[in-house]
């Protein structure tokens, strides 16, 4: 019995303008309705989410920062905090490069540096990070660090940032989101580990291990259509998992409030 549905967001559920597709809170009626819960997973900050999600703050299970923060009902189910001194040192190791912004990703909030911020980092910066605060230096922010993220204006983070930002891989991971942005996290952290321990603490998890089905979606009119999904288990064998069979796929569309015509 599906118990749960995941959804990246930037470029599979969201356009884009960042909008959610028609017909969405139709089909989030029909999974409340049969006691499915609805999971948007992204690299944006949780307060971003729920600006996405206005309605649903108490419905759905978020995952954000790339796993590193899932709440439910308002309430944290997991975090991964990374060590504070080396994670101020790796915010630290793009002072000098010019066209770079970094932004410390907490618990709270997202914060940026005074003398970092102008007019074109801060257009950028509330596409992700709708919740924010600027401080005079790393040192007057009290709160936790689950992410590092970078921003490149020139648009060529891998070039520019990646390089500066190696010698830190291992303890942490070093993820190129896109040509602007590069984030930096604790090393074992993913989404399918963040799902599994939230689900795990949710009670939608049985003995550690949670049989999930991820969702990839887009809108044609007012159709709400599932094109892709795989299956696994939240656990290392989810690297493995292969594609539903055409029977799957159908169980599902039929599960989701569409005909075989559709």
């Amino acid at each position: 019995m599906i118990k749960l549905i995941m959804s990246d967001m930037d470029g599979t559920l969201l356009d884009e303008n960042s909008r959610l597709p028609k017909g969405f809170a139709d089909i989030a009626r029909q999974l409340k309705e049969k006691g499915v819960i609805f999971a948007p997973c992204s690299g944006r900050q949780y307060y971003s989410l729920l600006d996405t999600f206005k309605g649903y703050e108490d419905e759905f299970l978020f995952l954000a920062e790339n796993g590193t923060m899932v709440r439910y009902h308002g309430k944290e189910l997991f975090s991964s905090t990374m060590r504070r001194p080396l994670g101020l040192k790796a915010l630290q190791a793009t002072a000098a490069l010019p066209g770079i912004y970094e932004v410390f990703c907490g618990k709270k909030d997202a914060y940026v540096c005074k003398n970092r911020m102008t007019d074109e980092f801060a257009a950028e910066l509330n596409k992700y990070y709708t919740h924010s605060a600027v401080v005079d230096s790393w040192d007057d922010v009290e709160d936790e660090m689950i992410k590092a993220s970078f921003f490149d204006a020139t648009g060529k983070a891998g070039e520019r940032i990646m390089p500066v930002l190696q010698k830190f891989a291992g303890p942490f991971q070093i993820a190129l989101s896109s040509d602007y942005w590069v984030d930096v996290m604790n090393y074992d952290i993913n989404k399918g580990i963040a799902i599994q321990q939230g689900a795990e603490k949710a009670a939608h998890c049985a003995h550690g291990m949670c049989s999930l089905w991820r969702l990839y979606e887009r809108c044609r009119d007012d159709e709400f259509r599932l094109l892709q999904l795989c299956h696994g288990k939240c656990a290392s064998q989810n690297q493995g998992a292969g594609p539903l069979s055409d029977s799957q796929q159908q169980g599902i569309r039929r599960f989701a409030g569409h005909s075989e015509a559709d």
